[in-house]
């Protein structure tokens, strides 16, 4: 028997016979892949060029109409006015409210800005300060009053601000 040749048949049973040596999932995959890639017809790099600028092509269709829809919805839903507390558009000053901190200098207030914001990916409220020096023209504001300031010209090398209006007089 050893002298004689084997039929197709014969050796496809003697091969499921045999047991495979056993692949991680990883080498399964590859395996898979190298074998649906000897299936397919070799192409030209000209032809592979073709697919790609075919794909982009409908890609590029894609975007088009997502992003067509989404003017269409942001053109239907109602116009909003952005929160007073944080103004800025394009043209309009900005307003801030805060606490005096000082008020030594003359016509010159340092007013701390408290703000409290949720973290995008933590979701933890982050709390922070700052200070900025503000023009009060009549030394109307005192340490501890809370104030509204507005944005305008630089007034010296740290002040961008002045006073608009004491909200609520210090105790």
């Amino acid at each position: 028997m050893a002298d004689q040749e084997q039929t197709p048949e014969e050796t496809a049973e003697a091969a499921e016979a045999t047991p495979a040596p056993t692949l991680s999932a990883k080498e399964q995959r590859a395996a898979k892949r190298h074998a649906e890639a000897s299936k397919r017809p070799s192409r030209t790099p000209e032809e592979r060029q073709a697919e790609r600028l075919q794909e982009r092509a409908r890609k590029a269709r894609l975007r088009r109409t997502r992003r067509l829809k989404e003017r269409e919805a942001r053109k239907a839903e109602p116009k909003t006015a952005p929160p007073a507390a944080v103004e800025h558009v394009h043209g309009r000053k900005k307003v801030r409210q805060g606490v005096v901190v000082s008020d030594k200098a003359d016509k010159t207030i340092t007013v701390r800005i408290d703000a409290a914001r949720r973290h995008r990916r933590y979701e933890k409220v982050v709390r922070s300060t700052s200070t900025l020096h503000a023009h009060d023209e009549a030394n109307e504001a005192h340490e501890g009053d809370t104030v509204r300031v507005e944005e305008s010209r630089p007034l010296s090398r740290t002040k961008r601000w002045k006073l608009v209006e004491v909200l609520e007089r210090a105790r």
